[in-house]
């Protein structure tokens, strides 16, 4: 069997995790769920299973030199640099592009390195499992069994049994759904044909040139171009001119909604994408008032509040449901469902001039 290579997305800001997620030290980067950062668990995991030298981080310069120092057992020609952020499908057409040169029969596990994922070792079952399917030609995706009615969540119908590949019974997927309103949301909920859309996706490198080269062929030309010149001294003009052609797009409308053969293998990982406050609370064990809480707190009459106190006590009376996160030189203080609107007040900021504490 190929062998199966781990492909870490790990270029975001993360900002709707400020004010503890700068430009300087992004989300990955940071212990948010835990003693170790989301980059190191998210290598942690796939360790027992995939070796360093076949974990590979597409990432920007400055964040790739904060992983270095976190993950010293990656190889250094493991960490592949975009020029610009170009979003998660020209990402991982990068990717291929590097693994598919060093190891043309591989098979890709694409992963993301701000998932928080409480059962690791039917993790990597669940990989060894999509491994196996991904060998015969399609793209294999994750599908969470819901655990709510999430409207932040895409979600994935699925289609007729597969059959069972090594220890998983996998799917066709018929379609990919957006986010839904709350009513949807309820009614896919109830119906167990739909999954949470996880964003991993395994693939081998010939299935990946297949389906880059015929949905996007002028790209997957570049891309091309860019695997001929890995390791030669053009490398950096070609990845340049390829880079600003690029489109900027996500995997899900560049791949995954046109692929050809794409599968889903419904698991229970306990899993959570951790883009906001509301997440980070809900992945965090709580105390006896339904608290979590990170760093010098005392409280009076205060129930299902998050706080994070980096620089100073924070002391809280009778308060409900609220984000609470202290820095050095800024505070946050909003209720846990408007956490989504912390994107929209770091714009804010950027508008007001306050580079100081982006």
């Amino acid at each position: 069997m190929a062998m199966l290579h781990a492909l870490i997305m790990a270029g975001g800001s993360g900002t709707r995790l400020w004010p503890l997620s700068r430009r300087n030290r992004p989300k990955q980067s940071l212990p948010l769920t835990g003693d170790r950062s989301m980059f190191q668990i998210t290598v942690d995991r796939v360790l027992p299973l995939i070796p360093p030298e076949r974990v590979h981080v597409v990432t920007n310069a400055e964040m790739a030199r904060i992983f270095r120092e976190q993950t010293p057992q990656i190889p250094l020609e493991n960490y592949i640099i975009e020029p610009a952020p170009k979003d998660s499908g020209p990402a991982v057409g990068l990717g291929v592009a590097h693994i598919c040169r060093r190891d043309p029969d591989a098979t890709l596990a694409v992963l993301s390195a701000d998932h928080y994922i409480g059962r690791t070792d039917e993790f990597r079952r669940v990989l060894e499992s999509a491994h196996e399917l991904a060998g015969e030609g399609g793209i294999v995706t994750l599908g969470i069994r819901p655990t709510y009615p999430a409207t932040g969540y895409g979600y994935i119908e699925r289609g007729e049994s597969l059959g069972v590949r090594r220890y998983h019974e996998a799917f066709r997927a018929l379609r990919f759904r957006e986010k839904p309103d709350q009513a949807t949301a309820e009614a896919w909920f109830r119906d167990s044909r739909f999954s949470w859309n996880s964003g991993m996706f395994i693939m081998t490198c010939q299935t990946a040139w297949r389906e880059f080269e015929r949905q996007m062929p002028e790209f997957a030309a570049g891309l091309r171009e860019i695997e001929c010149a890995v390791g030669a001294a053009r490398y950096a003009v070609v990845l340049d001119n390829v880079w600003q052609a690029a489109p900027r797009i996500s995997l899900d409308y560049a791949l995954m909604e046109g692929a050809q053969q794409l599968a889903v293998i419904p698991v229970d990982i306990d899993w959570a994408d951790i883009g906001s406050w509301a997440s980070v609370m809900q992945v965090m064990p709580p105390d006896a008032h339904g608290n979590v809480v990170i760093g010098d707190h005392v409280g009076l009459d205060t129930e299902r509040t998050l706080v994070h106190a980096e620089s100073r006590l924070v002391a809280t009376i009778g308060v409900r449901n609220l984000a609470i996160i202290d820095t050095t030189d800024a505070v946050l203080i909003c209720p846990l469902e408007r956490a989504q609107e912390v994107k929209a007040l770091v714009e804010a900021l950027k508008r007001a001039g306050r580079e100081d504490v982006l």
